[in-house]
């Protein structure tokens, strides 16, 4: 039911750029009814501040205490084809893509400057005439490069050492 004594309560958040609620003090007393019909009355006083919890990292386990364990995030990128591509912009290379269902042409060679790689693309530029393309990677059957590839495995630290060719 209605509490007379019920009074809505404002907070300023943000005093002095702290990330807490303002210490505050207060009296009050008040009257209310507990399930199974019993009741109670109270008075109190009370101060105190409001901190904001510490930021954990999304995934963490944590333990029944509530404690957070830290766990070690990879440092390293993946191996995708576009890191791969990353890692050699500015080389001439050869794209060979397939595209289904294309009565013109089912299979197509580009030749270029790569220029950028995305997760879903591919930039490529002609020298001779600064035309760019822009090629989809859901397209890309391989690709060949005539210089030798810049490449880091996953995980380890320097490069690998060239492989011999015999």
């Amino acid at each position: 039911m209605f509490n007379p004594a019920y009074r809505p309560v404002t907070y300023t958040i943000g005093v002095g750029g702290s990330g807490q609620y303002p210490a505050g003090t207060g009296t009050g007393t008040g009257t209310g009814m507990g399930m199974g019909g019993g009741a109670g009355t109270g008075t109190g006083t009370g101060a105190g501040t409001y901190q904001q919890p510490p930021q954990v990292p999304s995934g963490s386990p944590m333990t029944p205490s509530g404690t957070v364990m830290p766990v070690q995030i990879p440092t390293y990128e993946q191996s995708y084809i576009e890191n791969i591509l990353r890692l050699n912009l500015g080389k001439i290379g050869t794209f060979y893509m397939t595209y289904e269902n294309n009565s013109e042409w089912n299979a197509k060679i580009f030749k270029g400057v790569l220029e950028a790689a995305g997760r879903d693309h591919i930039i490529i530029s002609n020298p001779s005439t600064g035309q760019r393309t822009l090629l989809l990677m859901v397209n890309l059957d391989y690709a060949t490069f005539d210089q030798p590839l810049n490449y880091q495995y996953p995980g380890t630290p320097g490069q690998l050492p060239a492989m011999r060719r015999g």
